[in-house]
Formats: C-alpha cells, sequence, structure tokens
C-alpha cells in the first residue's frame, strides 16, 4: 500500500497506524520536511471521538499524502467549542448573584452534580452544581465579585481529552465587571480626562445631588447623572445608580459616555433664567464629603455595602408598607395550661418551646378560618388549600421565613423539629428556594429578645403576620370557688396580627384571634 493511501485511511479512521510502527515510522521520515512533529505526534494519538469528526471531513478530500495535511491543517475541529457556565437563577426575586467561593480550580475534572461553587442569591448562598462532565478551564468571575447579572458568563469547561490550557473566553461574551467594587480615586483612569469646560458643563446641567461615591465612579467611567435616574433620598444621585450606568454602558445600553456639548448649552438656553438659580434656601447641592482619619468630623458618614438578603427585605417593605392597607388587633393570651403541659413534656424527654405551641395553634386556627389562609395576587384574593406558615428567623445578612409546610398535620414535637432544622440551614445559609419560598401566613416572635409587644410588617403576597412578644407574670384579681376575691399569677403574652385590610377585614381577625386564643390556652384542642 502506497504512503498516500496509509495517510488516507488514517484519516478516515479505517488503520491505526500506532499497530504498525515500522509503516508509521517510514511516514514519518517521508513527511518530515513538510509537517512538524508535534503535529505527526498529534495525529497518531489522535482519539477515536474526534476521528469520528475528521472522517465526515476527510471523505471529500482525494485520499493522498499533500492533501491529507492541508485539510488537517486547515480544519477547526481541533479545537472544540467550550461549555459556558452562566449565572443562574436561582430564586423567583433573584436579579444579581454574588461568586463567595470556587470549590473547584482550573485544571480539576469535574462529574455532573459536583459542586462547581457557592453563589450569594437574594434569600441565601446557593451551592451551583455542575451540568456536563469535563474540565474548568477557565473561572471568568473571581470568587468575592458582586452583583453579578443573570446570564452572565462565569466559567468555561472542557470535555475531558481537550486541552484546557487553550481555551479562550469567547469574543461575543465579555466577562462582567466586578461592579461592587468602584475603582479607587487614585488610581489612573483609563479613560481620556475631560476637558474643564465639559466638567463644568456636567455640573451645570445635572439637577442631582450626587454622593462622593457616585461622583467618583461616574468621573471614572466619564458618565453623566442626567442619564440615569436618582432614587436616593430628597433626589440624591447614589452609588446604586451610578452603578447602573456603569452597566447599561458595559452592556452597549449606552451609546456616548458623555452628551455632545451641544445638547448642554440648548438645555441651559430653554430654562428661564429663574430656573438655573440656585436654591433660596442654604442647603449644599453636593451632600458633605467624609474627612480620611476624622470618623467623628462633622457631617462626616460611614458607607455600609448592602448585601442582596439587605437590598431585597429593604424593597419588600417598602413595597408591603407602601401598597398593602395594614390594619391591626392585639389580644393577650394566657400560658399557664401551655407551661404545665411543656413541664409533663420535658419529664419524658420531648424538648419543645412555647413558640411551638404558638405555631401549632396558628395552623389549627387557620384549618378552621380557611378565609385567613390566603394570599393577595394583585388582582383578589386567592384562598390556599395548605396551611404553610412561614416562620421569621433572624441571621446575619437579614431575616428570612423558613416555611413549616403542611403545619396543620403536623404534632407538637414534629414541629419542633422541623423549626430547629430549618433555623440552622436558615442561619448557615444553606436554605433552598422551595423552603423559604410561598406560605401562606408568617409568624414573628420577639419574645427570646425582651420584646413585650410589637407590629410586624406583613410579608406579600400573604395576607397576615403574627407578631408574638414575650410572655411576662402578671397579677390578676380573680375569685375562688366561695366567691372571694384573691389575686392570682398568670403567665400572659401579647400578640397582634397585622392583617391586609383588602383580605380579611376587622371583623374576621377578630374572629381569628378570639379563636386563636382559645386554641392556644387550651392545649388539648392543638392534639
Amino acid at each position: 500500500m502506497q504512503s498516500g493511501a496509509w495517510a488516507g485511511l488514517e484519516a478516515a479512521n479505517l488503520v491505526d497506524l500506532r499497530a504498525f510502527p515500522e509503516k508509521a515510522g517510514k511516514m514519518a521520515a517521508s513527511w518530515r520536511l513538510r509537517c512538524n512533529q508535534p503535529l505527526l505526534r498529534y495525529l497518531l494519538g489522535f482519539s477515536s471521538r474526534r476521528s469520528l469528526g475528521l472522517a465526515q471531513g476527510a471523505a471529500a478530500w482525494p485520499v493522498d499524502r499533500g492533501a491529507s495535511w492541508r485539510w488537517f491543517h486547515s480544519t477547526q475541529l481541533l479545537q472544540a467549542d467550550p461549555i459556558k457556565v452562566l449565572m443562574p437563577s436561582l430564586s423567583p426575586t433573584m436579579e444579581q448573584g454574588n461568586i463567595v467561593k470556587w470549590l473547584r480550580k482550573e485544571g480539576e475534572a469535574v462529574s455532573a452534580g459536583d459542586s462547581l461553587c457557592e453563589i450569594e442569591t437574594d434569600k441565601a448562598v446557593v451551592t451551583l452544581d455542575a451540568n456536563d462532565d469535563g474540565i474548568l478551564a477557565k473561572i471568568v468571575v473571581e470568587e468575592g465579585a458582586k452583583n453579578i447579572q443573570l446570564g452572565s458568563l462565569i466559567a468555561l469547561m472542557v470535555e475531558e481529552g481537550e486541552d484546557w490550557k487553550q481555551v479562550e473566553i469567547p469574543k461575543d461574551v465579555s466577562a462582567p465587571p466586578p461592579v461592587s467594587k468602584p475603582p479607587a480615586p487614585t488610581q489612573p483612569s483609563p479613560q481620556p480626562q475631560i476637558p474643564c469646560p465639559a466638567r463644568k458643563e456636567h455640573k451645570g446641567m445635572a439637577r442631582f445631588r450626587l454622593s462622593p461615591a457616585a461622583r467618583n465612579i461616574l468621573e471614572k467611567h466619564s458618565l453623566d447623572a442626567s442619564q440615569g435616574t436618582a432614587t436616593g433620598p430628597r433626589g440624591i444621585f447614589t452609588k446604586e445608580d451610578a452603578l447602573k450606568l456603569v452597566e447599561l454602558k458595559q452592556m452597549g445600553k449606552i451609546t456616548e459616555s458623555r452628551p455632545a456639548s451641544a445638547p448642554p448649552s440648548s438645555l441651559s438656553a430653554s430654562v428661564p433664567p429663574q430656573a438655573t438659580a440656585g436654591p433660596s434656601y442654604p442647603r449644599p447641592m453636593i451632600p458633605p464629603v467624609s474627612i480620611p482619619g476624622q470618623p467623628n468630623a462633622a457631617g462626616t458618614f460611614t458607607e455600609i455595602p448592602a448585601s442582596n438578603i439587605r437590598r431585597v427585605i429593604a424593597k419588600r417593605l417598602t413595597e408591603s408598607k407602601s401598597t398593602v392597607p395594614h390594619a391591626y388587633a392585639t389580644a393577650d393570651c394566657d400560658l399557664g395550661a401551655v407551661l404545665k403541659v411543656r413541664r409533663d413534656l420535658v419529664k419524658d424527654d420531648i424538648k419543645v418551646s412555647v413558640n411551638d405551641f404558638i405555631i401549632r395553634a396558628a395552623a389549627v386556627t387557620l384549618k378552621q378560618m380557611p378565609g385567613v389562609n390566603v394570599t393577595w395576587d394583585g388582582e383578589g384574593p386567592k384562598q390556599l388549600p395548605s396551611v404553610d406558615i412561614s416562620v421569621a428567623v433572624a441571621t446575619d445578612k437579614g431575616l428570612i421565613t423558613p416555611i413549616i409546610k403542611d403545619a396543620a398535620a403536623k404534632g407538637i414535637q414534629e414541629i419542633a423539629d422541623s423549626v430547629k432544622v430549618l433555623s440552622k440551614k436558615a442561619r448557615d445559609g444553606k436554605l433552598m428556594p422551595e423552603e423559604y419560598q410561598g406560605g401562606s401566613f408568617s409568624i414573628s416572635n420577639l419574645g427570646m429578645f425582651g420584646i413585650d409587644e410589637f407590629a410586624a410588617v406583613i410579608n406579600p403576597p400573604q395576607a397576615c403576620i403574627l407578631a408574638v412578644g414575650r410572655f411576662r407574670p402578671v397579677l390578676k384579681l380573680t375569685e375562688d370557688e366561695e366567691g372571694n376575691p384573691q389575686l392570682q399569677q398568670h403567665q400572659l403574652i401579647t400578640v397582634t396580627m397585622s392583617s391586609d385590610s383588602r383580605v380579611v377585614d376587622d371583623e374576621l381577625a377578630t374572629r381569628f384571634l378570639e379563636t386563636f386564643k382559645a386554641n392556644l390556652e387550651n392545649p388539648m384542642r392543638l392534639g
């Protein structure tokens, strides 16, 4: 067989030259002047999966030595496309995510289901698992990066056997910048410096009060505050507003970094003279700048970075208080019988808390009064078939409400076990989305912090939340069997229910509290 035929058969995956070492040696000697040794070694060690692709491409070429080498040199199948790992949506309200920690290093083999990294969502820290087998080739977004948009490229993988060191970031996808780390003012700016007249126009035309951090970011990226929207108090253009402009510029949604000089002049010409004049009151247009080394100086402040959880809590609470008509009803409940039952359970080595009895009493009451077990979807109320109670748990990153699913069908001890497990997972940031999303009724207990009573904010789309204070001894005047008055000590707690008046009116809320009080004061009803 001629050497050209051997080359054609090898290219078509019909013969393996490694089985014919003498023939391979002769072919290597005859091709020494036409090809380099690394390419020849790559050909002789070619895997069967890649040869399958070569066979399809080689079928259209003449079976001779020169044509085969020209095809090998020009083919693009020698390097497969990498597998893209994108920032996933791990909760319905998630818009951005933070890379907390990478659990794999570049070059490590990964199997489907293995953990790649930890991502902080708007609710908790969730582990991202790999969907494919392969090798982690490139970490695009380093750990510690904040506010990574959904769908952004965070890593690249290749299949096993491929050269992971040669992987490059695709040209159509750029690595998202760590927007939570604004550039320091002392670093040199890569953008051309803006002339002094342009800066004066920027300050003159912008009718925003800029925070110091926002001013630095805008000047660093040659952006104008008029291209965005001020969301801070009293119209202050905040750091977050400036970072949104930077993101829009990175995404190409802002065609020009700074408006041309003509629009400011036309804008200033169209504004009446009295409008361009400063305000009559002596309020500064720019908040006072903090002074390094003088933390207690007048007018200074310390900027505290907000986590995703804090942002979501602030957004949801603001929406709740501004859009939901809150109504409040308060009642005192006697815990004497509950404390007695609890002592009896402790003797049997069954550990339950007063809060577990409160959750059970609320679940039984909701089952008896399904009209309160409702949510508001924006158009009307929806009655839910299952009693799922959200229990507020305080963590270092904010308040989160894990859910006791189908609480009406669980006993006291089962509720106690569920609360312990979910509370620990909440504080460790390990709650799964299905463990904190949804719910039909919320309970917030601040009794362990010494709070007598308080009113809580409704957690939309739920219609009610029950705020529980501490139980306290109270002397009450009662009558004995003979009708003689006597002072007797009672253990009381104060509960306040916040209800959505669109769904639960005052009469229904009152009846709910009366039934809840009767169930809690008679533990035998709780089963």
